[in-house]
C-alpha cells in the first residue's frame, strides 16, 4: 500500500506543468522509495549571456584561460582552464578537424545519436575560486540540468553552437570591466572617501579583482597563436652556473 501510494503522488505531480519531474525508484530492503528531482526551465537568478571571446595563455607560468564576454557589453569573465580543455576548446572555435573525434566531441556525437540537444551553458556559482556549471540538455521533450565543469561545458557548447550563460552574480564577483578614465576613477574615490556605501563597497570589489586583473596583465596578446616550442622550454630554464 505504502509503495502505491508514492506511485500516485509522483503521478499526480507529474500532472503539474510549472515543472518537470523526473522520479527515479530504489529498491531497499524490499521497499520502493521515490527520489524526485526538480529539473528547472528556467531559472529565477538573473542570468546574463555571454560569448567566448578568446582562450589566452599566460607568459609567467603557461596557465590557461578561457575569457567570456557579456553580449553587447564590455565586461570578461576570466576563467582558469587545464590544457586540454583549451586546446578543446580552440579546435571547436577554429572549426579546425581533426582525424579521430576527440572526449568533448564524442559528447557531442552521442546527444546526437540519441536525439539530445545543448540547450544552453550556465555557470552559476563561484565559491573557493571554482567555478559551477550546467549543462542543459533537452532529449524527448524534457529539459535536463547536468552538473559539469564550466570547462567541459563551454567545450561541448562550441561545437553545439548553444548559448552561454552566466549567473549575474559571479559576473559582479568575478567580471572584469575595462579600465575607466582616470577623472572618473578619481571621483568615484572622492565619493568613496565621504562615506558612501555603496562606493566603499564598489571600492572593496576592485581591489578583490584586482587578482584577476593582475593575472590578465600578464597574458599573451597573441592568444594561442603562439605554441611552445623545445627552444622556449630552454630560454624559460635558469642559467646555469
Amino acid at each position: 500500500m505504502k509503495g502505491d501510494f508514492v506511485q500516485f503522488l509522483v503521478q499526480y505531480i507529474d500532472c503539474i506543468r510549472s515543472f518537470a519531474w523526473a522520479t527515479h525508484y530504489v529498491r531497499i530492503k524490499g521497499i520502493y522509495t521515490a527520489n524526485l528531482k526538480r529539473e528547472v526551465f528556467m531559472s529565477s537568478d538573473k542570468m546574463v549571456e555571454v560569448i567566448i571571446d578568446s582562450v589566452r595563455v599566460s607568459l609567467t607560468n603557461q596557465q590557461r584561460i578561457v575569457v567570456l564576454r557579456e553580449v553587447d557589453t564590455e565586461r570578461y569573465l576570466p576563467i582558469w582552464i587545464g590544457p586540454y580543455e583549451a586546446e578543446s576548446i580552440t579546435i571547436a572555435l577554429q572549426e579546425i578537424e581533426v582525424s579521430r573525434p576527440q572526449t568533448h566531441d564524442l559528447v557531442k556525437n552521442l546527444l546526437n545519436q540519441l536525439n539530445a540537444k545543448v540547450i544552453r551553458v550556465e555557470v552559476r556559482s563561484l565559491k573557493d575560486d571554482v567555478f559551477y556549471g550546467n549543462l542543459v540538455i533537452e532529449s524527448n521533450g524534457r529539459i535536463v540540468e547536468i552538473d559539469s565543469r564550466p570547462s567541459d561545458a563551454l567545450a561541448i557548447a562550441a561545437r553545439a553552437h548553444s548559448k552561454i550563460l552566466v549567473s549575474e552574480e559571479v559576473m559582479v564577483t568575478a567580471g572584469i570591466v575595462p579600465e575607466m578614465d582616470i577623472q572618473d576613477q578619481d571621483q568615484e574615490t572622492s565619493s568613496g572617501q565621504n562615506g558612501d556605501p555603496s562606493s566603499l563597497e564598489e571600492i572593496e570589489n576592485e581591489e578583490r579583482l584586482s587578482i584577476f586583473e593582475d593575472f590578465l596583465g600578464s597574458l599573451d596578446i597573441g592568444g594561442l597563436d603562439d605554441t611552445d616550442t623545445p627552444e622556449d622550454d630552454e630560454e624559460d630554464q635558469d642559467p646555469q652556473p
